[in-house]
């Protein structure tokens, strides 16, 4: 049986890795068909598509687009993408714009709230304003002795009601499925168990992806428990959504699970991957 890990991130987003030592982790701990999905950045895949080459690993051109859905943030996953395709590649780079005001409304916020210099910290760890996230803060502040890990940064600061909570409007999702569509991939909800919805807005947003021409939800994930991985199998079977795997690593010692390190998906559901010929 083949393994799958289709939810990954290199330097070119929020990964520590470059794309190339990704592709090599991937290799060595098993995996069998690849899939960088860097966060509304898809400039690292010609380097994770060479690299998997050489290595004889299979790779699927991914990337992970942040949307906004009833206040919060989403991720929809875009799987077996033309990375070229117009629409997507200016749509990205819409969703990207406007990342680095925010990041200098976050720098202010922890300012006040006794971090100085979290804007010019954080930029070390990207280098790009334009790609810069909370990951970045968040890498800083463990970097300073702030927090003692990323985990500990994100229970107290950066997420709503902490300090450094900065919200963004980002893509729709109707956007998002259309981008993903238009170059030819699948679209997937990332990690549905991250979410702080109600049982009725989750079921509104499973009707509207489905309605909107996605098909898969991540089933087995690193941000999900074993039991997180048979309740949305239940979701996945009862909408009629395909199965995605992936670790969504980010790094050795950041990332709960491994790349590769997933078991396999729960039984009786359809694989995203099942039409692949792999």
């Amino acid at each position: 049986m083949l393994k799958f890990d289709l939810h990954s991130h290199s330097n070119f987003s929020d990964g520590l890795l470059t794309p190339e030592r990704v592709a090599a982790r991937a290799k060595a701990n098993g995996v069998d068909v690849w899939a960088l999905t860097d966060h509304d950045e898809i400039s690292g895949i010609a380097g994770a598509r060479a690299a998997a080459a050489q290595l004889g690993l299979k790779y699927v051109s991914g990337v992970e687009i942040s949307i906004t859905w009833a206040g919060q943030t989403v991720h929809i996953v875009g799987l077996r993408i033309d990375e070229t395709n117009p629409a997507l590649v200016q749509g990205l780079a819409s969703t990207r714009n406007g990342r680095e005001r925010r990041a200098r409304e976050i720098g202010d916020q922890l300012a006040t709230a006794g971090i100085p210099d979290a804007y010019e910290g954080a930029l070390k760890h990207v280098g790009n304003p334009d790609l810069i996230s909370r990951t970045h803060f968040a890498r800083y502040m463990v970097e300073i002795g702030r927090c003692k890990d990323t985990r500990e940064v994100f229970a107290n600061y950066l997420t709503e009601g902490n300090p450094g909570y900065v919200p963004h409007r980002w893509a729709t999702l109707q956007q998002s499925i259309d981008w993903i569509r238009g170059a030819g991939g699948v679209a997937v909800i990332a990690h549905p168990g991250r979410y702080k919805y109600s049982q009725l807005e989750f079921g509104a947003l499973f009707d509207e992806f489905k309605q909107m021409g996605g098909l898969a939800i991540e089933v087995t994930t690193g941000s999900h428990t074993p039991e997180q991985y048979e309740e949305y199998a239940r979701v996945a079977r009862s909408y009629g959504f395909l199965a995605s795997s992936g670790s969504d690593f980010h790094g050795p010692g950041e990332s709960r699970v491994d790349i590769g390190g997933l078991p396999p998906l729960p039984a009786g559901l359809t694989p995203v991957w099942h039409d692949w010929g792999m």
